[in-house]
């Protein structure tokens, strides 16, 4: 899966709706993000790289009738090269190799990163808020700025995120998503609500 095709032009002027309906009452500023994968997880690459490369090496040499050190080891470094372009093919292969936790941190810090890097944190009064989906890790994280942090505990964003992961495992990815932009927008607006000379400060359309 690719971020820049998984949801179709229709489904992204459906989240571009949704995110400028839930911005209509509150001074908060929602942003949504979908990205291919959060890290490379070169470990768990080399890994699979080795461990595949070591059950074709068994296979061949159980298939020359010469199952030997002299002949396993030699093949298991010719095949490495194949084996490690198969996992940098096929991503989700590394996945049974990275412990939960780490798949957790990576979504985390990528989902800081574009933070960052998107200028979520320069609106006016610290309320900007980024929905981060990470295909690769079926994972989202969603991340308040310190304004939004200081008023709505972490829990909230949690179950919600945990609603939308769900939802893209079942394959409901936009609908899932504009009810979580929704959610935002109703949580936000309690706190937040709409002043007179507010300004649309972030982009509303989808960020890949």
């Amino acid at each position: 899966m690719k971020a820049e095709t998984f949801f179709t032009s229709e489904e992204k002027e459906r989240i571009r709706h949704a995110v400028a309906s839930a911005e209509a009452a509150t001074s908060g500023e929602i942003a949504t993000m979908v990205a291919t994968d959060s890290d490379s997880y070169r470990e768990a690459e080399t890994l699979g790289a080795v461990l595949l490369a070591g059950l074709v090496s068994i296979a061949v040499a159980m298939g020359l009738h010469h199952v030997t050190i002299w002949t396993y080891i030699p093949l298991v470094f010719i095949l490495f090269p194949a084996a490690r372009a198969v996992m940098r093919r096929i991503p989700r292969l590394k996945l049974p190799f990275v412990g939960r936790a780490r798949l957790a941190e990576a979504v985390r810090e990528r989902a800081v990163r574009a933070f960052y890097e998107r200028g979520l944190y320069r609106t006016r009064e610290e309320t900007g808020i980024l929905i981060f989906i990470s295909l690769l890790e079926r994972k989202v994280w969603i991340l308040g700025d310190r304004g939004i942090n200081a008023k709505i505990p972490p829990g909230f964003w949690e179950g919600l995120a945990a609603e939308l992961a769900r939802g893209i495992r079942q394959g409901r990815g936009c609908d899932a998503l504009c009810a979580a932009v929704a959610g935002c927008g109703a949580e936000l607006a309690r706190h937040f609500p709409r002043r007179a000379d507010d300004v649309n400060e972030l982009a509303d359309d989808l960020m890949t």
